[in-house]
C-alpha cells in the first residue's frame, strides 16, 4: 500500500539518517556553540548568496531578524493552509561554520543538536547527513563517514514551516532558530547505547529494587562471551556478561537413513506442550518445567548485546518531592581484558507511582498536585534557556511552593529534568504534539501517526530515568483519535512504571478514554462539575486538572475555592495552574515588552500570552503569593480564642517529611505596626496536627484591643540550590475579630458648612470632590467573551450628573443628592450627608441606589483625585500585596507601607490593579501634606497615578503617560476578579448583586502649611 503523500519539507519520512533516542547524556569532545554564520532565505530550495551575519549559537533568528520576528497566535495557524500543505513562503535559515577534526581512528563522530525549531537538515562538508523534525528534542547524526582530518565545514539548514508544523501548534510564540546546545561525541564503535534504570521502592517493606538494562552498540552480533557490563550502585559493584547473539532454532527435517531402527528422541505430545503452558492447562512439574524452558529458547530474556542486572532488597532513603534523595551509579562498559571502553554516570531515585483506587499514590502516600504549567521561555532569547535561567525558575517555584511541573506543550531541556530530580518536583512529561487549529482531524490522520509515536517514543526513551517524572502526556488539544492510542499502546507495553496523561481522551467524558489517560485530567472546569465528578458512582480515575486557575492578566480568583474541594472531596487531587510565566518578549532589550501583533505578526491573540502567575522577567504577580499560601507546608487549623489562651495549633500539609526543614517565629500585628519576632517551636509528623506555645509577650500583645492578628513566618531552616536558609516559603495569620468603631462625631462649634452650592467639598488638596464610581478599568477577565459584554451593558463606565440638590443642615451639616444618568440612560441615585468635625476632617455618610434590573457591577465606592505631591502610603489592612475579594485568603491583615508608585501592579495591558482589601485606614503623604481616611467597614482601596480612562486607553503598561498625580478609590463593595477569560466568573458570593449601598467613612486633610498632621 502506498503511503499517504506529504507535500513540503518532512513529506519524506520523520527523519533520515537520525540516531536512535538514548537516555545517555555524554558531555561534548567539541562543543560548536558560539560563532556561526548566517543567512535567511526566502525558501528551503534556495542556495545562500555571498553575505553572511556572525551570530552566536544558540539562538532563535526571530528574535533579530526584522523580516521575520516572533509570531503569537493560540489557536489558529499563523499562515492560511490545511495540512498537510506547507507555505511557498517559508523562511529558512543557514546556519555555517568550521571545526577542526583529527583522525577518529576506529571511533565514532556522532553530532548532537539540542534542539532546532523547525524542520532540520544537516550537511557536512556539502555532503547531506540527514534530516530531523520534532523542535524540542535533540537530534543526533553518524557524521564519521562525511568528515575529513583537518577543517570540516557544518551546515544546519532549518525551514521555519514543514508539514509537522501543524503538530506545533502550540500557545506560545512561533519561534526559529537552534534553541539548543550544539556539539559533537567521539564515541568508539563497541560502546554503550542506552542504559534503563528501573529503581522501585515498596512502601510496605520500606525497601528498594533496582534493575538496570544495558544495551550496547557493536555487540549485537558477538557469537561468544567476552564483553561485561559492570553496575556500581549502593556501595555494590556487579560484572554481567554482555548477552552473546542467539542463533534461532529451526525444525530438522527427518533421517532419510533407514539402515538401523531411530532412537526415540522426542516426548509424545511435545508440539502441544506451549500452547498447554499458555492455556494454563495442569501439567505435571516436570513437563511444565519442560515448556518453560522451551519457551524461554524461543524467546530469550536479554536482547542481544544486552545486560540485565537486578539488586532486590536494599535498604535505602526514597525520592519524593518533599526530599528528593538520589543515588549516584556508574556504568560500565568492559572488553574481554576487563579494560573500560566505555562508561556513564547517572542519579537514580528510588519511588513507585501507582493508582490505587481513584488516589495517585507515590511511594504509598496520597501526594497533592500544586503545580503549574510551564514553557520554556525567557523574554530576550525567547527559548533559549542556560541551566542558570531553569536554575532560577525552579528556584522561584520551589519558594513558593510548587511541587509539580507540566512540561507544556513539549519535553523540557534535560537540564531541567535534572534540576526537578535534584530539587523535588512531580513532572508530567508532555510530548511536543499539539495540533489545536486541526485537532479534530489530525488525530485520526494516518499521514501523521508515524509522527506520533515518534515524537512520544523518542520523549520517554530520552528521560525514563528521570524519577520526577511521574506521568507521560500525549500532547496537548489535538482531539482524541486512532494515533494517540498507538502512541498510548507504545508507552505502555515499553514503559509500564508510569501514568499516562492525556486531556483530551476525556474531554467530553470524564469516565471514558481509558485507553489514553489513567488520570481524569480536565481543563478550566466549573466548581460543581468537581463536585460531580467526586460524587458520582462511576467515577474510577484520580481527578488532577491539567489546566485551572486561568492567570491573564489580574486575574486567578477562586483558587483557594479550588483547593478547597481537592482538599474535602475525594478523588480530587490537585493541579496545574495556568500557567507560570508571562511570555512577554523584550527582543529590543530596551525594558518595553511586548505581546501577539507588536511584531507586525498577523494574524495574532495580542495579550492573551499574557497569563502566567509571574511577570516575564520573572517577577511574582500578586496571584503566586496567594498560591504560596495555599499551598504552604503547614496550614493553621486554631482560631484567635486559643491564640489569647497561648496555643496556636498548625497541620503538617506535608505526605512525608516532617518539619524539620523549617524554621518558625510569630509577631503580633498592631494598627500601629508589628512586633518584634519570637522564634516558636513547631514539631510534627507528615500529616500530623501540632500545638504551638505562643510566647506570654505575645499573648498579651495578642490582647491588646489594637490588635489585628498572630502572624506565623515559615522559613527554610538551611541552605539549599533553591534557597538560602531564612528564605520565607509561607507566612500565616489568626486574625481577631473586631468590631467596627463608629467614625461619626458631633459637629464641632460653629463650623462652616463643608458642601459648597453645588455639592462640591473645597479644599486646598482636592484636586476633585469625593465623587461616586462603579467601574473599574476592565481586566481581562472582565472583557471576557464569555460575559458577552455583560459590565458594558451596565453603562457603568459614565455617570452624568442629572441634577444637584444640597441641604444645610445643623452647623457643620449638608446633604446633598446626585441623581446621575448612566451611559444607556438608566438611573442612579447618590445621596450623602457630609459633617465638618474639625476644621480639616469630614465624616461621609454614603447611600447609593442602583437602577431597577441590576445584577452585577465591577466596584461601588469614591474616587478623590488630591492636588499636589505625594508619594507614600501606609494602611492598616489587607496586604502588603495587591488582592482582590476572591483572591486574598493568603493575605495579611496588618500595617503596611509602600510608595505610591510602587502600590500599582503594572500588568502589561494596563487593567484595574493594586487594590488592597480589608482596609480600616489609609494614609497619604508627601510634601503637599498628609490625607487620611477611616473605615468603620473596610473597604476595597486603591490608590494610583492614572486614572481609569488612561488605563482603559492604553496598550501597554509603558504607554501610561508619566504622571505624579495621586487618584484615591475608596470602594464598598468590589467584584472579585475570577478567571472568567477561561474558566469560571467570580463565584456569586464575590459577585455585586445588591441594588442599595450604605456606608460612612471620614477624611482628614492637612496641608503642609497647616502645622503638624
Amino acid at each position: 500500500m502506498t503511503a499517504p503523500h506529504l507535500i513540503g519539507p518532512g513529506s519524506g519520512a520523520v527523519a533520515v539518517n537520525r540516531l536512535p533516542m538514548t537516555s545517555l547524556r555524554r558531555p561534548f569532545d567539541l562543543g560548536l556553540d558560539g560563532a556561526w554564520s548566517f543567512q535567511l532565505l526566502p525558501a528551503f530550495e534556495h542556495e545562500p548568496g555571498e553575505t553572511w551575519t556572525p551570530v552566536t549559537v544558540p539562538e532563535l533568528w526571530t528574535m533579530r531578524e526584522a523580516s521575520d520576528g516572533p509570531h503569537y497566535t493560540n489557536i489558529v495557524m499563523p499562515f492560511d493552509a490545511v495540512p498537510p500543505n506547507v507555505p511557498a513562503v517559508n523562511p529558512t535559515g543557514v546556519y555555517r561554520r568550521a571545526f577542526e577534526l583529527d583522525a577518529p581512528g576506529e571511533d565514532r563522530i556522532v553530532l548532537h543538536v539540542g534542539a532546532a525549531e523547525g524542520y532540520l537538515r544537516v550537511s557536512i562538508n556539502g555532503e547531506p547527513v540527514g534530516d530531523s523534525t520534532d523542535s524540542h528534542l535533540a537530534a543526533e547524526f553518524d557524521i564519521t563517514d562525511f568528515c575529513k582530518p583537518g577543517t570540516n565545514e557544518i551546515e544546519l539548514r532549518i525551514a521555519k514551516w514543514s508539514v509537522y508544523s501543524y503538530l506545533e501548534d502550540q500557545d506560545q510564540w512561533w519561534q526559529s532558530g537552534i534553541s539548543r546546545s550544539v556539539g559533537l561525541h567521539r564515541v568508539p564503535a563497541i560502546r554503550l547505547h542506552d542504559v534503563v534504570l528501573t529503581a522501585d521502592y515498596d512502601p510496605q517493606t520500606c525497601r528498594g529494587g533496582l534493575t538496570v538494562v544495558a544495551s550496547t552498540s557493536g555487540l549485537d552480533a558477538l557469537s561468544g562471551q567476552g564483553y561485561a557490563v559492570r553496575v556500581s550502585a549502593l556501595g555494590r559493584s556487579i560484572d554481567q556478561p554482555v548477552t552473546p547473539r542467539s542463533v534461532s532454532q529451526t525444525i530438522p527435517g527427518a533421517s532419510a537413513d533407514r539402515s538401523a531402527r531411530p532412537a526415540s528422541l522426542i516426548p509424545d505430545g511435545i508440539t502441544d506442550l506451549l500452547s498447554l503452558s499458555a492455556a494454563r492447562a495442569p501439567l505435571p512439574p516436570e513437563v511444565a518445567a519442560g515448556a518453560s524452558a522451551m519457551a524461554a529458547g524461543m524467546y530469550p530474556a536479554d536482547t542481544a548485546g544486552s545486560v540485565t542486572i537486578s539488586l532486590e532488597d536494599l535498604e535505602v532513603q526514597p525520592w519524593s518531592a518533599e526530599r528528593p534523595h538520589l543515588e549516584p551509579l556508574q556504568v560500565e562498559l568492559l572488553d574481554e581484558t576487563g579494560s573500560v571502553v566505555d562508561r556513564t554516570e547517572m542519579r537514580a531515585g528510588f519511588r513507585r507511582v501507582e493508582i490505587v483506587g481513584r488516589d495517585l499514590l507515590v511511594n504509598g502516600g496520597r501526594v497533592w498536585i500544586q503545580g503549574v504549567n510551564r514553557h520554556d521561555f525567557h523574554p530576550r532569547t525567547g527559548r533559549v534557556l542556560t541551566r542558570d535561567d531553569h536554575v532560577a525558575d525552579l528556584a522561584l517555584l520551589k519558594r513558593f511552593n510548587v511541587n509539580a511541573i507540566r512540561t507544556s506543550h513539549y519535553p523540557n531541556d534535560p537540564v531541567f529534568l535534572d534540576l526537578c530530580d535534584e530539587i523535588g518536583f512531580y513532572v508530567v512529561d508532555e510530548a511536543d504534539i499539539e495540533a489545536h487549529a486541526f485537532a479534530s482531524t489530525v488525530c485520526d490522520d494516518p499521514r501523521y501517526l508515524g509522527a506520533f509515536v515518534d515524537r512520544v517514543s523518542r520523549m520517554v526513551l530520552r528521560d525514563r530515568n528521570h524519577p520526577s517524572i511521574i506521568a507521560w502526556s500525549l500532547g496537548n488539544e489535538t482531539g482524541y483519535g486512532a494515533n494517540h492510542d498507538a502512541a498510548a499502546a507504545w508507552v505502555r507495553r515499553h514503559e509500564p512504571t508510569r501514568l499516562l496523561h492525556y486531556e483530551g481522551a476525556i474531554s467530553p467524558d470524564w469516565h471514558g478514554g481509558h485507553a489514553a489517560t489513567d488520570i481524569v485530567c480536565p481543563m478550566y472546569p466549573a466548581f460543581s462539575a468537581l463536585e460531580a465528578y467526586s460524587a458520582h458512582p462511576d467515577a474510577d480515575r484520580p481527578l488532577i486538572l491539567c489546566e485551572y486557575a486561568y492567570s491573564q492578566g489580574n486575574s486567578t480568583g477562586g483558587l483557594a475555592e479550588y483547593w478547597r474541594l481537592f482538599e474535602t472531596l475525594p478523588g480530587l487531587q490537585g493541579g496545574f495552574i495556568w500557567e507560570f510565566k508571562d511570555h512577554a518578549l523584550d527582543r529590543d532589550q530596551d525594558g518595553r515588552y511586548r505581546y501577539g501583533g507588536d511584531f507586525g505578526d498577523e494574524p495574532n491573540d495580542g495579550p492573551v500570552v499574557l497569563n502566567g502567575l509571574v511577570f516575564a522577567d520573572g517577577t511574582p504577580k500578586p496571584a503566586l503569593f496567594e498560591a504560596r499560601g495555599i499551598f504552604s507546608p503547614i496550614r493553621v487549623v486554631s482560631s484567635a480564642d486559643e491564640a489569647t489562651r497561648g496555643t496556636v495549633r498548625v497541620r503538617n500539609r506535608q505526605i512525608f517529611a516532617d518539619l524539620s526543614a523549617y524554621t518558625v517565629e510569630a509577631t503580633v500585628e498592631q494598627t500601629s505596626g508589628r512586633s518584634e519576632p519570637r522564634p516558636v517551636t513547631v514539631d510534627a509528623a507528615a500529616g500530623e496536627t501540632a500545638a504551638v506555645s505562643v510566647p506570654a509577650d505575645l499573648v498579651a500583645l495578642f490582647g491588646d484591643p489594637d490588635a489585628l492578628a498572630l502572624t506565623l513566618t515559615v522559613r527554610t531552616a538551611a541552605d539549599a540550590l533553591w534557597a538560602p536558609a531564612g528564605t520565607v516559603i509561607a507566612v500565616h495569620q489568626v486574625r481577631k475579630s473586631r468590631s467596627a468603631a463608629n467614625t461619626l462625631s458631633t459637629p464641632s462649634a460653629a463650623s462652616a458648612h463643608p458642601l459648597s452650592d453645588s455639592g462640591e467639598l473645597l479644599h486646598p488638596l482636592l484636586a476633585s470632590t469625593p465623587r461616586l464610581c462603579l467601574w473599574r478599568a476592565l481586566t481581562d477577565n472582565d472583557g471576557s467573551f464569555f460575559l458577552d459584554q455583560r459590565f458594558v451593558r451596565t453603562g457603568f463606565f459614565a455617570l452624568r450628573p442629572e441634577s444637584v440638590t444640597v441641604e444645610r443642615l445643623d452647623d457643620g451639616v449638608s446633604a446633598v443628592r446626585i441623581d446621575y444618568r448612566t451611559a444607556f440612560g438608566d438611573a442612579v441615585v447618590h445621596s450623602r450627608r457630609v459633617t465638618r468635625v474639625a476644621a480639616c476632617e469630614f465624616v461621609f455618610d454614603e447611600h447609593v441606589e442602583l437602577p431597577e434590573g441590576t445584577t452585577d457591577g465591577l466596584r461601588v465606592g469614591i474616587e478623590l483625585e488630591l492636588d499636589g505631591a505625594f508619594d507614600d502610603i501606609d494602611w492598616v489592612g489587607l496586604g502588603p500585596w495587591e488582592n482582590y475579594p476572591d483572591r486574598r485568603d493568603s493575605a495579611l491583615l496588618g500595617r503596611w507601607s509602600s510608595t505610591i508608585d510602587d502600590f500599582a501592579t503594572p500588568y502589561l495591558l494596563p487593567q484595574e490593579n493594586g487594590g488592597r482589601g480589608g482596609v480600616e485606614q489609609i494614609r497619604i503623604s508627601g510634601p503637599s501634606g498628609v490625607v487620611l481616611t477611616t473605615h468603620p467597614v473596610p473597604v476595597q482601596a486603591t490608590v494610583g497615578r492614572h486614572p481609569i480612562a488612561e488605563l482603559e486607553a492604553a496598550s501597554h503598561w509603558w504607554r501610561l503617560p508619566d504622571s505624579s498625580r495621586t487618584i484615591l478609590q475608596l470602594d464598598v463593595a468590589h467584584r472579585g476578579v475570577g478567571t472568567g477569560t477561561l474558566g469560571p466568573d467570580t463565584r456569586p458570593e464575590f459577585r455585586l448583586t445588591e441594588r442599595t449601598h450604605h456606608w460612612t467613612w471620614r477624611l482628614h486633610m492637612h496641608a503642609d502649611d497647616e502645622g503638624p498632621a
